[in-house]
């Protein structure tokens, strides 16, 4: 039976490659075993937080730091289109690609639709910035609502004006350099066959590196990973 890593790496790779994720019968294809048991490791990725399954059927959802549903974020380079949950997985996508590309987004799911370009590794417009409301403890207790709050916005007075305009709580903003920074470090190592996710002292530790403070990004003393 093929490993979580394994299984995860899979999954990432055609994602990129095709553009999609790959079924149960393809991944039993390209790991030469039994459905079943595929089937049986992506709902142990899914308790492990590696991935989100449809509710009602063992098929990718969202892989982060891609999503297999349209979203606020699309990416595209001359290689394909891919969709990000978020701002940070948007770049999550950008690091994973390693190529010039741009991110078309609307600045707080509004109507202004922006286009970020990276090129050669450097983005175009560093002033931009990138709201994170949902604190990294909860991330997890509903994790589409919580990429779905990660937005690009000009200044933080239009970030004022978004929370109280939908009564959520104004949380940790960052420029979009920084999380592009961020990004490259978080999901580094993702297209990896013996991927795990960070254990709670690494994450804390890389949030740090990156001046992630304050109580958005808190995370509680255990043993399971992030």
């Amino acid at each position: 039976m093929p490993t979580k890593s394994l299984l995860h790496y899979t999954i990432i790779k055609h994602i990129i490659d095709e553009g999609f994720a790959p079924g149960l019968k393809t991944l039993s294809q390209l790991l030469d075993s039994d459905a079943s048991k595929i089937k049986r490791t992506l709902y142990e990725l899914q308790d492990y937080h590696g991935v989100v399954l449809h509710p009602d059927k063992p098929s990718v959802w969202v892989i982060h730091p891609f999503s297999l549903a349209p979203t606020n974020f699309l990416v595209r380079s001359t290689r394909g289109i891919w969709w990000g949950n978020c701002a940070w997985c948007s770049l999550g996508v950008a690091a994973l690609l390693n190529e010039d590309l741009t991110i078309t987004t609307r600045l707080g799911a509004y109507d202004e639709q922006i286009v970020i370009h990276i090129n050669n590794g450097e983005l175009s417009d560093k002033n931009l910035l990138v709201h994170f409301p949902v604190p990294m403890a909860n991330a997890w207790d509903n994790v589409i609502y919580t990429c779905s709050t990660m937005l690009v916005f000009k200044n933080e007075e239009q970030i004022t004006e978004w929370s109280n305009r939908h009564n959520i709580p104004k949380g940790d903003i960052q420029p979009l350099d920084n999380v592009w920074r961020f990004s490259k470090k978080w999901y580094g190592n993702h297209l990896n066959p013996e991927w795990q996710k960070w254990t709670m002292d690494e994450a804390r530790n890389i949030f740090r590196e990156f001046n992630l403070t304050g109580k958005i990004w808190e995370l509680e003393k255990s043993e399971e990973r992030f």
